[in-house]
């Protein structure tokens, strides 16, 4: 029996592990096991929507793992993980019990999210948002839009918002956070503070502008924090991040791979989007069968929903910043019943 190991179970482990029960290889001699710290997945998607409709948000991006059918045939193990001996093929987890346990493999597939970083309700008179990525751009409109009496800043660094995007959607989406009263202010790098949660202003600027103060501060400048500590170094790059080749498996080690916004593959952590997870499940097929991987490929942009579901629908900008809309209808009724739960997720219990 080959043993595969799936080190985290957020959103891209449970699309990797559900893809790996998928292929059928528990019949052909593999078992597949999952570990997180939680019951379920809680997805890091949708900021906006979290912050400002948090019941909203729990229906759709909060699901326990039992409810998955692909992870039926998936032993589920309920603990934090601790450490590992890569050399030994094992990893220490701590049980929601506090027992310790270890669990020996075959093929690591370290999927695990990042440093988890709780949004709370932005209930301020005035709120500071600084960041120019698709998190902060989300953040602020859904602000803006949920409770219309505040006022909503804008900080990022460029000349323009959402960098790694195509420019044509910046244009849109600016348009969008003006016309809901979000006020930007471009050319502000900040001074990161110790502690990146939520709290009352100043912010101070590196760029010579005064500081600005604002009731509560949403911090989406990017500073993310692997959860990685339970690897050896000598697997990680400068910044913690899992280091993997075009193949997904980790160099120098003998079956371990990575995928998600823990893997290094690239400066956009594409593997966290694009269903890379299907080539990661036949990567590990073909590792398990002795026969030559196949490289992933990656975007040079992000596209994609940037601002979430609202009460219009979903509006998607595609690689070249061209937008479509999405009814609300269609969202509620097929996009995320049968899209994504069905399709892509492979079936979700109520």
């Amino acid at each position: 029996m080959t043993r595969v190991l799936v080190a985290g179970l957020g959103d891209t482990g449970v699309l990797s592990a559900g893809a790996l029960a998928r292929r059928a290889m528990v019949r052909r001699g593999v078992s597949v096991t999952g570990v997180s710290p939680t019951t379920g997945l809680v997805s890091g998607q949708e900021l906006g929507l979290r912050l400002t409709r948090p019941d909203a948000w729990s229906r759709d991006y909060r699901i326990p793992y039992r409810s998955f059918r692909r992870l039926d045939r998936v032993d589920v193990v309920h603990g934090r993980l601790v450490s590992s001996d890569l050399a030994a093929r094992t990893v220490s987890v701590v049980g929601a019990d506090g027992s310790p346990r270890e669990l020996g493999y075959d093929v690591l597939v370290v999927a695990t999210a990042l440093a988890d970083r709780p949004a709370r309700r932005a209930a301020a008179g005035s709120v500071a948002v600084v960041g120019g990525g698709a998190a902060a751009v989300s953040a602020a409109y859904n602000v803006a839009v949920r409770w219309p009496g505040k006022r909503v800043d804008l900080y990022f660094p460029g000349e323009r918002g959402l960098p790694q995007h195509h420019g044509r959607t910046w244009a849109g989406v600016r348009r969008r956070l003006e016309a809901a009263g979000v006020v930007l202010h471009p050319g502000h790098r900040a001074v990161l503070p110790a502690s990146d949660e939520p709290a009352p202003g100043p912010v101070a600027w590196s760029t010579g502008q005064p500081a600005a103060d604002a009731d509560l501060v949403l911090w989406a400048v990017g500073r993310v924090r692997p959860h990685t500590g339970w690897l050896p170094d000598s697997v990680l790059d400068e910044d913690g991040f899992v280091r993997t080749g075009p193949d997904l498996r980790v160099p120098g080690v003998d079956g371990v791979f990575a995928i998600g916004d823990v893997a290094a593959t690239d400066p956009l952590r594409s593997t966290a989007r694009n269903f890379q997870h299907r080539v990661l499940a036949a990567n590990v097929a073909a590792y398990v069968d002795g026969r030559p991987l196949q490289e992933i490929s990656l975007p040079g942009r992000r596209w994609g929903s940037v601002l979430g579901p609202q009460h219009t629908g979903l509006e998607v900008f595609n690689p070249s910043g061209r937008p479509f809309r999405i009814p609300r209808v269609v969202v509620d009724r097929a996009l995320q019943p049968w899209v994504v739960k069905k399709g892509i997720y492979g079936g979700v219990r109520r």
